[in-house]
């Protein structure tokens, strides 16, 4: 009695929770293969030339390692196109101490704006900012430049799974 009730309670359990999840914006469509990338811009301000290129080589590798799309150098070939720009950098306290109000750890925060369009559709897939951000200890400029690098990645992978789930 006590195997029917359960089956039976796991038979209307199904039946409520049926069709509550999908598989529906998984995965790039089948008829996109490539994507152009072209080196991102540096508006913040910093004047870091580093960042745009480390963003972009991330980026790429990202994409090419988490999907099926082939990055390609040829904006006028690509089937999608992602363009962004890194819209402000921050460097910033981000802990203080309580007994002497100074700065312990500083935080890097970076924000990216990014496009992706669909050329053939010639209209914009997504179109939004993207932000990271890392603490390390004040005083460390090797920590600082982890703290940048660690950003820049977290933006990056946020890209690739936008760009990957968002179908």
């Amino acid at each position: 009695m006590r195997k029917a009730g359960a089956s039976l309670l796991f038979v209307l359990f199904m039946a409520l929770f049926q069709g509550c999840y999908t598989f529906r914006g998984t995965s790039v469509p089948a008829h996109l293969k490539t994507i152009a990338i072209p080196v991102f811009e540096d508006r913040s301000g910093a004047g870091v030339a580093s960042f745009r290129a480390e963003l972009t080589k991330a980026l790429v590798n990202s994409i090419e390692s988490q999907s099926a799309l082939r990055v390609i150098p040829s904006v006028g070939r690509a089937d999608l196109l992602l363009e962004g720009s890194i819209i402000s950098f921050s460097d910033a306290p981000g802990q203080l101490s309580s007994s002497s109000e100074r700065a312990l750890k500083n935080r890097i925060t970076l924000v990216v704006e990014v496009t992706m369009a669909e050329r053939a559709k010639k209209g914009a897939v997504f179109a939004q900012p993207f932000v990271g951000f890392a603490d390390y200890p004040v005083g460390n400029s090797a920590a600082q430049q982890e703290a940048i690098r660690f950003s820049l990645h977290q933006i990056s992978d946020d890209i690739s799974d936008r760009l990957i789930s968002g179908w």
